[in-house]
């Protein structure tokens, strides 16, 4: 009776149960700038900001009203994204975004970090 009541008390101030996993959150991806911000199709772009590791980030974006299309990043630290925008991309402005890392947990994060594409 005293274990159950141990538990109870437990449970009621937020404590995990013996073999319940405690998850701890990532920390969120936050992008601060492009350069250059503007570029022509296959050009090297560096993201910076915080938090932008691979563990963090599973995927970038270029994103444009309904329209998004995913980059390969080359290089890849806490601070500093690099891709080449994407040869067929047609001119304009896209926004970057990131799709962070968790699974189902995993979310869609667009930063006010926008990107100018120029003809070839």
């Amino acid at each position: 009776m005293l274990r159950v009541f141990v538990a109870l008390a437990l449970v009621a101030a937020g404590a995990p149960l013996a073999g319940a996993a405690a998850r701890e959150q990532a920390p969120t991806p936050l992008m601060k700038a492009v350069q250059p911000d503007s570029a022509k199709p296959g050009d090297e772009v560096t993201v910076s900001g915080t938090n932008l590791e691979k563990a963090n980030i599973a995927a970038v974006y270029l994103t444009q009203g309904e329209k998004t299309i995913k980059v390969k990043v080359t290089e890849q630290t806490d601070s500093e994204v690099k891709f080449h925008v994407p040869a067929d991309l047609k001119p304009g402005r896209f926004g970057i975004m990131v799709l962070t890392t968790g699974g189902d947990d995993a979310r869609e994060i667009d930063e006010p970090v926008f990107l100018s594409v120029e003809q070839q």
